[in-house]
């Protein structure tokens, strides 16, 4: 076991695109994690999806080994995380097993909205920060100014702040002297009872689940009797080890220490990420203060395109459940598109990241409805209702009031940019708090309906402003709006799928650009389809898309039998993506398409 005074423990945090998962790397490289054929352009984000992105969506960890300038040999536990608002949850997990952290400031960017609320996430957790400016070598870097920058608008001394490029190497032996001299040491005793915080969990299809855990008191060892005090279920430990960035068993664990272990965990449940392990025999009296559950904001319904894929869509939301402790789900059926589940994201990005885990990762084909948000509906009874579906409105005449969320939302932008953001939040009901400025940005504070945020907000943000804008939210409060429920329908019936909640004012834009949308996806058929945006009774919007001259499918003229069968088997396969409504039919991927309406 490592004398605890040689263990420093820290996290990367930074806005995205700041260099966090580069300067990983480098401090990897530095400390010879990896030989340099095992180098990698990206070593920590090894999801296909997130080297394609250029995004962290997992936080990762790594157990360095540093001879400091003193002459000692340190042990660093690294934690690389993500910088997207949407995996803030990621962040406050990872900041809950350390002592400092490492905040990366771009130095030609500045001080962004993700930079700040990470930097209070550290600061809530009583971590120890060490600024550091990354990119130095840009020819747009102005060190100076952004460590004023950093002093003013976070408040922490930068006079000391280290200056590197992540990509070039430079500064790199600076910021691990820095992590060595300036950040703390882990306290523990490793007489007391074992109490290990379960920071994360992942499923591997040969070791069953890996728990990531950082022991605070006590020693964990192979062949040990564990028990999660949650659940209170007893496991006997299979293997202790850590991450350098292969994974190597060392059999124990010591105060301090962040390593893996697994202990043929067969249900993901048993497995909550934030509990305390403790020993079987000796269990500790109380477990660790956990860290505050992730609520989700975004709402949306995953469906199966093959509906005997069902089963496998549930076992695959399980095992990214365990991945991924911040989406929840239930299971809900759909006149539409039948068996399903209702599941709750952090985010937008969260939502999307989800979704295309589930096609590459599990080779399912899926639909997933519009996103939307929890409104709080008081019924004229008196009684109180959540609402997660717009299928499940209730009558007009029985609602009383509706409450919908409400965040508050800071954007960083250039100056230049300002009019056209101000613009933006006002068209979505926005109003307006503060509005501040720093050194060439300006930092405005809007409150927003969450509504008008899911759909596109964030897309079109960086598109006008050219992506220089920065967001970051919370949620703020829930207050009573003017919402009505739009209905489409094909032919006069009603897709449920299509189902949405705006505000009354912008109901009949919303319902005539989705029928505009609809009109270019719904195929044609034999006869005429009426496509139609309806306010209960009322028939708010109305296209029709024309019928077909004549059917050019019917005869499969000359050629072999194989041509024929291969022909009428693509047939088949096609039909399968279709969903009929009455006697018309609709490709799955016209409701995807639909539904990323933007108000362009």
């Amino acid at each position: 076991m490592t004398d605890l005074s040689h263990i420093r423990n820290f996290s990367i945090v930074a806005h995205i695109d700041h260099g966090k998962s580069t300067l990983a790397d480098r401090l990897i490289q530095q400390c010879g994690g990896l030989t340099e054929r095992e180098m990698s352009e990206q070593v920590l984000d090894n999801m296909e999806l997130e080297r394609e992105r250029g995004i962290t969506i997992k936080a990762q960890t790594v157990r360095l080994e540093y001879k400091a300038k003193d002459g000692k040999t340190y042990h660093l536990n690294l934690m690389d995380t993500p910088g997207h608002v949407d995996f803030s949850y990621e962040v406050s997990r990872s900041l809950a097993a350390c002592e400092g952290a490492l905040l990366v400031v771009d130095a030609s960017q500045g001080v962004e909205a993700q930079t700040l609320a990470n930097a209070y996430l550290a600061i809530d957790a009583d971590l120890e920060l060490v600024p550091v400016l990354n990119k130095v070598d840009l020819p747009a870097a102005e060190p100076e100014r952004i460590r004023q920058q950093i002093e003013d608008v976070i408040g922490i001394d930068a006079s000391e702040a280290v200056l590197m490029s992540a990509k070039t190497g430079l500064g790199i032996p600076e910021v691990l002297e820095a992590l060595v001299t300036r950040l703390p040491h882990p306290e523990g005793d490793a007489d007391a009872e074992l109490q290990a915080l379960l920071v994360d969990s992942w499923y591997d299809p040969y070791l069953g689940v890996v728990a990531l855990v950082r022991v605070k008191h006590g020693v964990l060892k192979k062949g040990q009797k564990i028990r999660m005090m949650s659940t209170g279920h007893a496991y006997p430990v299979d293997r202790v080890g850590v991450f350098t960035p292969a994974r190597t068993e060392t059999g124990v664990l010591g105060p301090g220490e962040i390593g893996f272990i697994t202990a043929s965990i067969k249900t993901v449940s048993d497995c909550n990420v934030g509990d305390t392990i403790t020993d079987d025999r000796q269990p500790a009296a109380e477990p660790l203060p956990g860290f505050k559950p992730a609520v989700p904001v975004v709402f949306s319904s995953l469906y199966p395109a093959d509906t005997s894929e069902y089963e496998d869509l549930r076992a695959a939301l399980e095992r990214l459940h365990l991945n991924d402790a911040s989406f929840e789900f239930e299971a809900e059926s759909s006149a539409a598109l039948g068996m399903g589940f209702r599941c709750g994201f952090l985010g937008l990005l969260h939502m999307e990241i989800i979704q295309q885990r589930l096609e590459r990762e599990f080779d399912l084909e899926i639909i997933a409805t519009a996103p939307s948000v929890v409104y709080h509906i008081t019924l004229t009874d008196g009684s109180e209702i959540e609402l997660h579906n717009p299928t499940d409105y209730p009558e007009v005449t029985r609602i009383a009031e509706i409450e919908e969320p409400w965040i508050k939302a800071s954007i960083m932008v250039p100056d230049e940019y300002l009019g056209s953001v101000l613009q933006l939040c006002t068209e979505r009901r926005g109003e307006q708090i503060d509005l501040t400025y720093v050194g060439g940005r300006a930092m405005a504070v809007y409150r927003l309906p969450l509504n008008e945020v899911v759909f596109d907000f964030y897309d079109r943000l960086k598109s006008i402003s050219r992506g220089y804008a920065s967001f970051d939210y919370e949620l703020d409060e829930y207050r009573i709006g003017n919402l009505v429920k739009v209905d489409i329908m094909v032919n006069g019936d009603v897709v449920d799928a299509l189902a949405m909640i705006v505000h009354r004012d912008q109901a009949e834009a919303r319902g005539r650009h989705l029928c505009e949308r609809l009109k270019d996806l719904v195929p044609r058929q034999l006869f005429k389809v009426a496509l139609q945006a309806a306010i209960g009774g009322k028939v708010i919007a109305r296209e029709t898309v024309g019928a077909m001259r004549k059917d050019v499918t019917s005869k499969c003229y000359g050629g072999d039998i194989t041509r024929k069968r291969k022909l009428l088997e693509k047939q088949k396969a096609g039909k399968k993506k279709m969903r009929q409504y009455g006697n018309v039919e609709i490709p799955q991927s016209a409701f995807i398409q639909a539904l990323r309406m933007g108000d362009e």
